[in-house]
């Protein structure tokens, strides 16, 4: 969303107004779910593990805001224009904060290392490594205020002209010297917050804003250019507030029109809209309430238990490491995993402006892999407490070079150089791993890592009741649970299928069931829920069925490539390895219409390997 300011005769500001097109929806974070951890430090979130949307967005912003940087200077403009981000607490301010800044990483030795901030003009530090003793970027929220941790130790010595004006402005104001004479370090970091982008004042040297609440109202700067939104906006008067930040003038000299020229605020994340209209929300009708639950003793004979697992074990040999990869291993940068690439920014008049990631392009391959190749190493070949296996870092680098030669697909305006960012850079290693462990599969060994206090899961223990309206009944003499709950039709097509199949003994849906599959999506931990669960007699006989793990899936997006491959390379593998729960297998239907026929296929498929077997 792009706001002008009108060109008009000389008047009081008018609200402004959007142009007619839907407006970009605010980026919010609950204190960041993607956030992982500092290692070496316990409970402290990692700024660079921030979602891949909010980079893809302080990106965007940021490269437009660099193009207006470097107009300011070349005509001459002493002060920088200004961005500010406004977060939702100050969990978020402070890991934003740090994206943008820079931050000081706490290994294990206790030793630190310089994390610069990802955004160049924003960085707080030098390239030696050097903190500046004027910020470029500055976090005001109430701890900050309190603390006057946000200023450089340096920072008097550095801006001693401005500080002795300060004092002067205090005397004129108060008469009181004394007070003048003792300014606290709160005090200063609230004249740099009150006189950002005034020349020759404390807060003349800053670019960058992170705010929590502070920016709402009463803050008197008119250099503000770009605003990005990483909150909730619950009304439409805080949209206001915000936005309004960024509409004072910077200018109120009249045109040879007798008019003031036009200036422009860029805004993402912050919904803005004064045609809203109040919602009736009519009364709805109660619905039917079901209990869904085990039939016990009845149906006892259809129980179906099955592991808890929580975790894996993989164990490579000692040998040459090669990679073998697959339509899974591929992985599409696109706006709807990336964040939009490409934004159009526009007043209600006027020229119109994209933001967008063109400038990322510029990044060295050879810096790509490196980082890549440096991730992979430190993530998935360094075990616990112990140093990474850098041995490995010249195979791994061979490795990684063939995963982006051949499985990395840009679409839609996005580039390579987006996997530094760290969640797409995890995604990346994970399936360069598993493209690895494909290559090892006669040589490796997998072992499930089950819950200690509870191994085992039952369709004993499933009760809950649901007012849901799309369900099945299942046939009693094929289902320990009374009821399916349907998440789609293909689902129901399933049940028809196994409760008609002859070699079908029992099944189950997930839902309550306790069954969960954990998996690694970028840099996040996720625990996947498969949709059902079928034994199957497939020519063992009635004391050895395989339990079957269904899942039934239409679209396929990213997180789907990584639940299939994290079933059919760790789970089934390393359930199986333990041997105590019986015989695994897993199978994905993508085509409704080829539920019955594919799994006649699989079915008979298993048979004859048995069959084969015995002979």
């Amino acid at each position: 969303m792009r706001h002008r300011q009108a060109a008009a005769r000389p008047r009081r500001r008018q609200h402004p107004r959007r142009r007619d097109a839907q407006v970009p929806q605010p980026l919010e974070t609950h204190s960041p779910p993607h956030a992982q951890e500092r290692p070496g430090k316990a409970k402290t979130l990692d700024p660079l593990s921030i979602p891949t949307e909010l980079q893809t967005a302080l990106e965007a912003l940021y490269g437009h805001y660099e193009k207006t940087y470097r107009l300011w200077e070349n005509v001459g403009i002493e002060v920088p224009p200004c961005f500010i981000v406004v977060c939702n607490n100050t969990s978020t301010s402070k890991l934003v904060y740090d994206y943008i800044s820079g931050f000081h990483r706490e290994n294990d030795d206790g030793s630190t290392t310089l994390e610069n901030g990802r955004l160049p003009l924003f960085r707080n530090f030098d390239e030696f490594g050097n903190q500046l003793a004027r910020p470029r970027t500055l976090l005001i929220d109430s701890e900050q205020i309190e603390s006057g941790d946000a200023l450089d130790k340096n920072f008097r010595e550095m801006a001693a002209d401005e500080i002795e004006r300060f004092r002067r402005e205090i005397v004129e104001r108060t008469g009181d010297r004394r007070q003048a004479e003792n300014i606290t370090e709160q005090d200063l970091l609230r004249e740099v917050m009150n006189t950002v982008g005034k020349e020759g004042r404390l807060g003349d040297s800053i670019r960058c804003v992170v705010s929590v609440s502070m920016l709402t109202e009463g803050w008197d700067a008119n250099t503000v250019t770009h605003v990005l939104g990483v909150r909730a906006f619950g009304t439409q008067l805080l949209c206001e507030q915000v936005i309004g930040r960024a509409l004072r003038r910077q200018s109120y000299d009249l045109n040879e029109d007798d008019l003031f020229n036009v200036e422009y605020a860029d805004v993402l994340g912050i919904p803005f809209d004064f045609t809203a209209k109040p919602v009736i929300a009519r009364p709805q009708p109660p619905r039917k309430t079901i209990q869904v639950k085990a039939v016990r003793p009845e149906r006892d004979h259809l129980e179906i238990r099955f592991p808890r697992v929580e975790g894996y074990r993989v164990e490579l040999p000692q040998e040459r490491l090669t990679a073998r990869f697959n339509e899974d291993s591929v992985l599409e940068l696109t706006p709807e995993l990336v964040g939009p690439s490409v934004t159009r920014n526009a007043g209600i008049i006027g020229e119109a402006i994209d933001l967008n990631l063109i400038h990322t392009r510029d990044l060295r391959r050879s810096t790509l892999l490196f980082n890549i190749t440096q991730r992979l190493l430190y993530t998935k070949y360094r075990d616990p407490g112990e140093q990474p296996k850098l041995h490995l870092f010249g195979q791994l680098k061979r490795i990684t070079k063939q995963w982006l030669d051949t499985c990395l697909v840009c679409k839609g305006g996005t580039y390579s150089a987006q996997l530094m960012y760290r969640e797409l850079a995890d995604m990346a290693c994970e399936r360069i791993a598993r493209g690895i462990e494909y290559a090892q599969a006669d040589g490796r060994r997998i072992k499930a890592l089950l819950d200690p206090y509870n191994l085992t899961g039952s369709t004993a223990h499933v009760n809950f009741t649901t007012s849901k309206t799309s369900r099945w009944e299942t046939d009693p003499r094929r289902s320990h649970v009374n009821w399916v709950i349907l998440d789609s039709d293909w689902e129901a097509e399933l049940c028809r299928v196994v409760e008609s199949h002859p070699r079908v003994r029992a099944y189950a849906k997930t839902r309550n069931l306790g069954l969960e599959v954990p998996y690694r999506y970028g840099s996040e931990s996720r625990k996947y829920i498969p949709d059902f669960v079928v034994r199957v007699d497939d020519g063992r006989g009635e004391s050895d069925l395989l339990n079957l793990i269904v899942e039934i899936k239409g679209y396929r997006r990213e997180d789907a490539k990584e639940k299939k491959a994290t079933m059919e390379t760790y789970w089934v593998p390393g359930v199986n390895y333990l041997g105590t729960h019986g015989r695994w297998a897993f199978a994905e239907f993508t085509d409704v219409y080829e539920i019955e026929s594919g799994f006649d296929r699989m079915i008979g498929t298993a048979l004859r390997d048995e069959t084969s077997v015995a002979r």
